[in-house]
């Protein structure tokens, strides 16, 4: 990780003199990390063939004819299963299952950010040494830029801005035309910060995806249901400035998951396995997002790179000397 301000200072660098030189069983506090696309290849190459279906967009889930507790799932291709004992949203921030349970849905965060991709990290020099081995972030007032290094060789780069829920559609910006929306975007938003800083957005190689950043509000839950429960982003919506979203979904999925054995053991009901899971799981993930509130108030405030850094000087000198003792 490298921790920059807005101005080009480096704060922290773990490529460097930085680099944390610690056994790897004692990395992330024993949370080892994984890229997502070696994590999702694992995943898909242990399930049965034709366990997923590609290419079906879930329209509505509405209870069903069949009797109290089942439900019909009804697709955008006009197609429709009929009839389920257990219906799992794990359709994401705008979960169509969700509805089924209550009829919030995620507020606007307050900030927007634009996507952009470097697809060859290593065919730029500069871009490689820069961003370094993992995540670079730069932390401001009300804007932030960072980038991580991906499995398949590209970079992400992510330009955030603190601004109004419709500033993506309003300001003028034609987001189809590359280069064009990266110079303006730049000098419009972006003219105070390090040219470094301001390399890295250039460096993108294919056209930026624009979009605003939604959230649940922190303790959302809902009152159970027979035969539905939610995981991940449908269950819980989290802005990215803690790392948290997949690791807390990974973690429902696994607990429910264990739930849903316990039933087809017959060692409890449905609606208790469903109860036990939600009831673990709400308060975990009301955590997550607390610290995720946190980190984006801190992130987008005027030093906000330095309290970034500063944290992660106190966790890993505080690490070492526990290592030590």
């Amino acid at each position: 990780m490298k921790i920059v301000t807005l101005n080009g200072e480096v704060l922290w660098d773990e490529n460097g003199d930085d680099k944390q030189d610690v056994k790897e069983e004692e990395k992330f506090d024993g949370r080892p990390e994984i890229d997502r696309m070696a994590l999702a290849t694992l995943m898909f190459g242990n399930l049965k063939e034709g366990s997923v279906k590609f290419g079906r967009k879930l329209k509505e889930a509405v209870p069903s004819a069949e009797g109290e507790g089942k439900y019909d799932l009804h697709f955008a291709d006009g197609t429709k299963e009929l009839g389920f004992d257990l219906v799992v949203g794990g359709d994401g921030a705008w979960s169509k299952v969700r509805k089924l349970l209550t009829d919030k849905m995620p507020d606007y965060s307050g900030i927007s950010s634009v996507a952009l991709t470097c697809n060859d990290v290593k065919a730029n020099p500069w871009l490689l040494k820069y961003a370094g081995e993992g995540s670079m972030m730069a932390f401001g007032k009300d804007c932030a830029v960072q980038s991580q290094r991906q499995g398949d060789g590209s970079l992400q780069t992510y330009a955030s801005l603190r601004v109004p829920e419709d500033f993506l559609e309003t300001c003028g910006i034609d987001w189809n035309d590359r280069e064009r929306a990266l110079k303006t975007y730049v000098d419009r938003y972006f003219s105070h910060i390090h040219d470094d800083l301001k390399r890295v957005i250039f460096s993108s190689t294919e056209s930026p995806v624009a979009r605003a950043l939604y959230e649940l509000p922190v303790g959302f839950r809902w009152s159970p249901r027979s035969g539905v429960t939610l995981i991940g982003d449908a269950a819980h919506v989290f802005t990215p400035f803690a790392g948290e979203g997949v690791n807390v979904g990974m973690k429902d999925a696994q607990v429910l998951a264990q739930e849903i054995a316990k039933v087809c053991r017959r060692e409890k009901s449905l609606d208790d396995g469903l109860k036990d899971y939600e009831e673990e799981m709400f308060p975990r993930s009301t955590k997550a997002a607390i610290k995720t509130a946190k980190g984006k108030e801190g992130h987008f405030s005027e030093y906000g790179s330095q309290h970034f850094a500063d944290m992660m000087k106190a966790h890993y000198y505080g690490q070492q000397q526990d290592n030590s003792r």
